[in-house]
């Protein structure tokens, strides 16, 4: 049947794009073509609005094995014949519609990026935002997205091992649920997604295909509505049971030399998982639809091509060694079917029980090819004039500081995220190392070997809608120092850029200027963009979600038994400030959630300083001067040093350094490049001496109590008295939700 542009813009084709498709096939799209395009040509998938912009980031290291883009997850080399592999996504869409299942996939769908490649899964984290706590909205989304992380990663057998989660009015419809997962794959055992020679069957491995997930990434490239729950059958359906299985086939398939490459199906399942891997090897595929194994009896040739099922694999094996594939896959007793062969003309072939159904340049359905590449308009947003105008000097500071502090530590954004991570099984496989003394980032142990990964995924996003350059300079620094605090050398980045529609000017520039920033922190930092991911229409009909590029980051510790914790070790220990104190509460959960100012600047932030504080702290740790070391982030000063005491019920006594710095700034302001650290008696002199020389400021603030918690001379109760406030307050707000 012939096809037109209102059944194209239907499927979310623009009309441009439409006669872009006309010029390349010479003729009409029919209809299973048209729908390959749509969500081939996706924002989803082919990154038309933001591969410009994606491709000013700093790519190369010294460290890394592929280039960005080039395979499924970055890959960095980690010593001793080992690389490390990781990536983050996000599943926003399906979560906003069902929690669970959107949640669910979103972890069983990285986890297959990584063992796509070869590595074994170890970590994973995430990074989650959702509306105000107290709507009974908010809580459901909550509870569904934390089970279903919980229930397809405990199942599969990767710990969680950490994350972040914040609450904000503008995620109330639109949630953001970023996945990232970590493996690592000896030298030699990498698999490439690539198919190539003319002949070499291609199969599909895992489970069954069905009408799950139809449509799902080009439902992740519009904005979601009320109306979204129309929507449901774009979310998939995961079974982390089955992928386990699958994990296991595939690393064992692997060392039998009989792969070509290999493939996860995730968005736009069969088109993409062929186009992409066709494209790379600059060969083209006959497929015979029919061959794939179906949940459902009658699917069309076009359901088959974009059904978004889960835990499916496509593999080029070598002609000859089919027997060897097959072998394995049934010992782990799941499908495994030849579909088609190789062909060498580039040109995709799908046929349905004879019958030529689509044929389709390769090259053009995927990036870099024949998808549409955009440079949109943007201009400053006309909020941020506000921002400008705001002056601290406005908000007086408070006579009641404890009462503030108090506010502080129960607000869900700075609080204990203990209801969410008590979920997760954070020890499965025994690699973690950071759950009886916590660290800024988790470590886990790399088997057979001294080393440790440090790993973390961060994002203030409030910080980048004060200023998008600025804000995201923060969140790349901020994962280094969480790295660094850790003991660990920061070894590169992936990237999940959730932002609005990126057809509104505004939005735009807030993307822009996000990346730009993005790409001269990496640069400092001597951390590489590896991949990641572009979520753009989170947004509702109140506006877009605030910016929020998460940074996922990894780092190496030669010998684990390095790792720094920060936790308070013991009584009379000196309390040091390292870093310079400023007189900024700009941007803070302070200002925002107890003061009500909803428009301020990004806290204050240097690049340089950063970088100068960054090399001290791993200096200091690296001489074993210091006992704890943890940075000051949301709530400031107080609350890391909260933070510190928790974990061994030990109590702080200390003093703000005489100035002009307000009370308020010193303990509950964000200003960045700021460490909390422990210094034993006997090593105060060496520890001087070493910041002295490094040039980066320090304040000794207090000492180290065996409970008491005084601050400024006032006693503030004890450390018990705040960490009860602090465990609490989500558990208070969820204790009440009741699920049906």
């Amino acid at each position: 049947m012939d096809t037109t542009i209102e059944i194209a813009e239907k499927l979310g084709i623009r009309p441009e794009e439409f006669a872009m498709i006309e010029k390349i096939l010479g003729r009409n799209p029919n209809f299973t073509e048209l729908s390959a395009y749509s969500v081939m040509w996706s924002e989803h998938c082919s990154y038309k609005n933001s591969i410009k912009w994606l491709k000013t980031l700093p790519r190369e290291g010294a460290r890394l094995l592929v280039k960005a883009g080039e395979e499924n997850a970055g890959l960095a080399d980690i010593g001793d014949g080992y690389g490390v592999v990781f990536k983050i996504e996000s599943h926003n869409h399906p979560s906003a519609i069902e929690p669970f299942q959107g949640a669910a996939t979103g972890v069983g769908g990285i986890h297959r990026d990584i063992f796509t490649m070869g590595a074994r899964p170890i970590a994973s984290l995430n990074s989650l935002r959702f509306g105000n706590l107290k709507e009974e909205k908010t809580q459901h989304l909550l509870s569904g997205v934390v089970h279903g992380i919980g229930h397809y990663g405990n199942c599969f057998g990767v710990p969680t091992v950490g994350g972040e989660v914040y609450f904000e009015d503008c995620y109330h419809t639109n949630p953001l649920v970023n996945a990232m997962s970590v493996g690592v794959v000896k030298a030699g055992q990498t698999v490439s997604a690539t198919a190539a020679g003319p002949g070499n069957p291609v199969f599909i491995v895992g489970s069954a295909t069905g009408k799950d997930g139809m449509g799902g990434a080009a439902f992740a490239s519009a904005d979601i509505t009320e109306d979204s729950i129309e929507d449901l059958p774009a979310v998939q359906v995961g079974d982390p049971f089955q992928e386990k299985k699958l994990l296991e086939a595939c690393l064992e398939v692997i060392p039998t030399g009989a792969l070509v490459g290999m493939q996860d199906m995730g968005a736009a399942g069969i088109i993409c998982s062929t186009a992409e891997t066709s494209a790379k090897g600059g060969v083209g595929m006959r497929i015979d639809l029919e061959k794939v194994p179906m949940r459902q009896k009658n699917m069309k040739a076009w359901e088959l091509l974009l059904s978004e099922s889960q835990e499916r694999m496509l593999m080029i094996v070598k002609k000859g060694r089919e027997e060897e594939v097959l072998s394995v896959f049934e010992k782990w007793d799941l499908p495994c079917s030849q579909i088609g062969e190789v062909t060498g003309d580039g040109i995709l072939r799908f046929y349905m029980n004879g019958t030529l159904e689509a044929e389709l340049p390769a090259e053009s359905l995927v990036l870099g090819g024949g998808a549409p590449v955009y440079e949109r308009e943007y201009r400053e947003p006309a909020y941020l004039s506000k921002i400008k105008a705001f002056n601290q000097d406005s908000i007086g500071v408070p006579a009641n500081l404890k009462k503030v502090a108090e506010q502080l530590i129960s607000i869900p954004n700075i609080s204990s995220k203990r209801w969410i991570y008590t979920q997760y099984d954070s020890m499965v496989g025994t690699g973690n190392a950071s759950t009886n003394a916590p660290s800024d980032a988790p470590v886990v142990k790399v088997k057979g070997t001294k080393k440790g990964l440090a790993l973390t995924a961060d994002c203030n996003s409030r910080y980048v809608f004060a200023d998008p350059f600025n804000g995201c300079m923060i969140a790349v620094s901020e994962a280094a120092r969480n790295i660094v605090c850790s003991g660990g050398l920061p070894l590169g980045v992936t990237n999940c850029l959730n932002f609005g529609n990126p057809y509104d000017p505004e939005v735009y520039y807030q993307f822009v200027n996000a990346v730009k920033g993005m790409g001269r922190a990496c640069l400092k930092f001597d951390t590489p963009v590896t991949g990641g991911n572009v979520s753009f229409y989170n947004q509702n009909p109140d506006g877009p979600v605030y910016p929020t590029p998460t940074i996922g980051m990894v780092g190496l510790l030669e010998n684990i038994n390095d790792r720094m914790t920060l936790d308070f070790k013991s009584e009379g220990d000196r309390i040091y400030l390292v870093g310079q104190s400023r007189n900024d509460i700009n941007s803070s959960e302070y200002l925002h959630k107890i003061c009500g100012v909803e428009f301020s600047p990004a806290p204050h932030f240097d690049l340089e300083e950063e970088y100068q504080l960054q090399q001290a702290v791993s200096g200091l740790i690296k001489q074993k001067l210091v006992n704890s070391v943890h940075d000051i982030s949301e709530g400031g000063a107080f609350v890391t040093l909260c933070e510190s005491g928790f974990n061994r019920e030990l109590g702080f006594d200390v003093k703000a350094a005489k100035g002009d710095i307000r009370k308020d700034a010193y303990w509950f302001g964000e200003a960045q490049s700021r460490v909390i650290v422990t210094v034993s008696g006997e090593k105060v002199g060496a520890f001087e001496a070493a910041l002295k020389n490094s040039g980066v400021s320090f304040e000794k603030i207090g000492v180290v109590t065996d409970g008491p918690v005084i601050v400024d001379g006032e006693n503030w109760n004890g450390i018990t008295y705040w960490k009860e406030k602090y465990d609490m307050s989500i558990e208070e707000h969820m204790n009440y939700y009741m699920p049906e």
